[in-house]
């Protein structure tokens, strides 16, 4: 019976079986995946999980037991750095076995091993009124949230008409300045207003100069009476008395 020989024997001995392990699990700490086939693949991750947890601990006998099995210090380091980042508070599972098919050649199926690197949540954005409330009102909100409901009395309805009263004055005294400004300035005129005016005049002058030629005309057409052009060339040639 094969009780308690757990992992796989792969048609190695145990001296080659174990040096294969420690080269594929520093080159999978070191690029972060490998390629290889199914069965070292599950076999792998085994190797992997116990190296992590390890690197978990982190004190110094953790460390050395690490060297024991990783061929490279760098790696060894790299990961006992990062290991709180890469993979947070994950419990297990730090690897995944991804099939790619059969290889060409043998027609041996091929797996991707990688690590299961924690991605860290984003933070969602906030969302940019297009129209904000003005400061002003929002104070004025926060204040009428923050007072509390008071049953009305004499004594309150007065205060709020002094209050609103004081209110309209401040309006009014803001709202003068700015009407006299707007009386101040003159309106322009515009080019269609010109214009009207332009040809109103033109009208007018038409309408003097055609009265004035009517009246030349009716002049010249009204004959005299011949005695009262006799008269009047007689008192030209009469001589004035002394």
């Amino acid at each position: 019976m094969r009780h308690r020989k757990s992992g796989i024997k792969l048609n190695r001995t145990g001296s080659h079986r174990k040096v294969m392990f420690r080269n594929m699990v520093t080159s999978l700490f070191k690029h972060d995946r490998i390629r290889t086939t199914d069965a070292k693949a599950k076999e792998l991750r085994s190797w992997a999980d116990r190296l992590i947890t390890l690197a978990k601990r982190g004190d110094l006998h953790a460390r050395r037991q690490a060297l024991a099995i990783i061929r490279e210090k760098a790696v060894v380091h790299k990961l006992f750095e990062d290991v709180q980042n890469r993979f947070g508070n994950r419990q297990g599972g730090y690897t995944r076995v991804i099939k790619l098919g059969p290889r060409k050649g043998d027609a041996a199926p091929i797996s991707l091993v990688e690590l299961v690197i924690e991605e860290k949540s984003a933070k969602p954005k906030k969302k940019i009124r297009k129209n904000p409330v003005p400061a002003a009102k929002a104070e004025e909100k926060a204040d009428a949230a923050e007072e509390p409901v008071v049953a009305d009395t004499p004594e309150t309805k007065s205060k709020k008409a002094k209050t609103s009263a004081k209110k309209a004055k401040d309006t009014g005294a803001a709202e003068a300045p700015e009407k006299a400004k707007k009386k101040a300035v003159p309106k322009k005129k515009s080019a269609k207003t010109e214009k009207e005016a332009d040809t109103t005049e033109k009208v007018e002058k038409k309408s003097v100069t055609k009265k004035k030629t009517t009246k030349a005309e009716k002049k010249t057409d009204t004959p005299e009476d011949p005695e009262k052009t006799e008269k009047k060339k007689a008192s030209k040639k009469k001589p004035k008395e002394k």
